[in-house]
């Protein structure tokens, strides 16, 4: 059987009791000597001399206001007339009364031995010049006239284009003639003021192409 051996007990000097309650340790206290109070002079107010003796400064006057200015017009001179207002200028009608003789231009043909004027028609592109028939009715018929036995019934067109005038024999029997010379079948010419057209051979049914 073994035996265990006791330690023996530590003991610490002034050791506080168990049972007794922790002492709180005493305050300071801290004693300061009084500092007596020091007696400062009076000094100037710097800034109240300064303001005294700045001159005072007069106050700027207001302006108006830009944008209510009342503009006076200025009167005109004693004795002088106000000048009048230019005149519209007139109105230039020469160059459109020259445009509408353009428009309204007419061309004919005058009959020499008569002196008779047939107007061609404007509405139509294509004139037949003939007499009477049921293939190529006329749209100006030289029947009534003297000697228009010489002139086919299917004779010659006349064309017009952009306000030009073209004749065209169209196979007739005894031609057409131009200023006195023969015009080929299928050839078209271009007619112009105070041409000599001649319907058949001796000239015996004639036109003078006219612009008007």
């Amino acid at each position: 059987m073994a035996v265990t051996e006791e330690l023996p007990k530590t003991v610490v000097p002034n050791a506080p009791s168990a049972s007794a309650p922790p002492t709180a340790p005493p305050e300071p206290t801290l004693d300061f000597p009084e500092i007596p109070e020091a007696d400062f002079p009076d000094f100037p107010d710097f800034f109240e001399e300064e303001e005294a003796a700045a001159p005072a400064v007069a106050e700027s006057p207001e302006l108006p206001d830009p944008f209510t200015f009342d503009f006076e017009e200025p009167s005109p001179a004693p004795g002088v007339p106000p000048t009048p207002a230019p005149a519209p200028a007139p109105t230039t009608v020469q160059g459109s009364m020259q445009a509408t003789q353009i428009q309204v231009q007419t061309a004919s043909l005058l009959h020499v031995q008569t002196q008779v004027a047939l107007e061609i028609p404007e509405h139509l592109d294509v004139i037949h010049i003939g007499k009477p028939n049921e293939t190529v009715p006329p749209d100006i018929d030289v029947s009534g006239f003297p000697s228009s036995e010489v002139v086919s019934r299917v004779h010659a067109d006349l064309r017009q284009e952009a306000g030009l005038y073209y004749i065209e024999d169209t196979g007739s029997s005894n031609g057409t003639y131009i200023n006195h010379v023969p015009l080929p079948v299928g050839n078209r010419h271009r007619l112009r003021a105070g041409d000599r057209i001649g319907l058949g051979k001796g000239d015996k049914v004639t036109f003078i192409f006219q612009i008007s």
